[in-house]
Formats: structure tokens, sequence, C-alpha cells
């Protein structure tokens, strides 16, 4: 009976390690997942006429709509490196609003998503639809992975992909 408890922790073990290193021995990778999100970005100038966002987006037959929860924007401040290398940044609030809808997955097909709300006047904000084709990209080399990334800002006049 020990010796079959025993192979089965090793097994267990060896199927569990062998799972967790997914890239090529030697790489070096970010410990870091891909959430499946649409992201939002409300600009300084068209925050005080938001109160509230729903997004609604549709890919590949399913679509999927929520209430957004914004928060403050931010923008990465470079300060510097040291002698050694070692270098750091702060964030710093930039006025904007961000926000996310989660998605079950997320591809490089196009996608629709349309944006809904209240303004601070407690009236509708305009329907904004915009139809785009999420990014597909490796941040951290190939060997790393596809990161795959959907983003729009929403303004007075539009709903519109992020520039990258």
């Amino acid at each position: 009976m020990r010796k079959s408890g025993l192979l089965l922790a090793l097994l267990t073990t060896t199927v569990l390690t062998s799972g967790c290193f997914p890239y090529p021995p030697g790489t070096q990778c970010p410990a870091i997942a891909q959430a499946s999100v649409v992201s939002v970005t409300v600009p300084a100038s068209y925050v005080p006429h938001v109160r509230t966002l729903r997004l609604r987006a549709c890919q590949d037959g399913v679509c999927k709509e929520d209430a957004v929860e914004l928060r403050p924007g931010s923008v990465s401040v470079d300060q510097g490196c040291s002698p050694d290398g070692v270098c750091s940044a702060t964030a710093s609030p930039d006025g904007t609003l961000i926000g996310m809808l989660f998605l079950g997955s997320l591809t490089e097909t196009p996608m629709a998503v349309t944006a809904t709300g209240t303004g601070a006047d407690g009236l509708a904000l305009p329907v904004r639809t915009v139809e785009f084709r999420p990014r597909g990209a490796f941040p951290y080399g190939e060997q790393c992975g596809r990161f795959v990334t959907a983003s729009v800002v929403l303004d007075a006049e539009a709903l519109r992909e992020k520039p990258a």
C-alpha cells in the first residue's frame, strides 16, 4: 500500500509540475494571465457628463452585457533609473475614468461594442456602437504567447476603438 501511495504522489507531482511549464526551457516569461475583457476609457473632457455606463460586446455570435464600474484612470510617470540600473515609475491621476467588461473569451475576430448609460443630469446617454477587430500582439516575445486586447474610448462624439 505504501508503494502505491508513493507512486501515486510521484505521478501526480510529475503531471502537475510538467503542466506548469508551457514555455520552452530557459524562457523568461512573466507569470501573468490575460483577462478576457473589453476596456473602456472616458476622457477627462467627457467625465463630467457620465454617471453610469453599460457595455454590450458581441463576438462570434456570443454577447455579454453588464454595468461597468468606472474608476479613476492614471498615467505612468517615469522616475528615472538609479546608477545600479534600478528603474521606477509612479501612477499619476489623469482625470479619465476607466472600466472593464469581463468576457468569457476574446479572439481576434470582429466584435461590436455598444455603450449606454446615464448622464450626470440623470438622462440617458446617446447609444453609441463601434465595430472593430481586437488586436493580438506578443508583448513579451513570441515564446511567451499572444495577448489579445479590445479597448474603446467613449467621448461626446462617438464610441471608437482606442488607438494602439
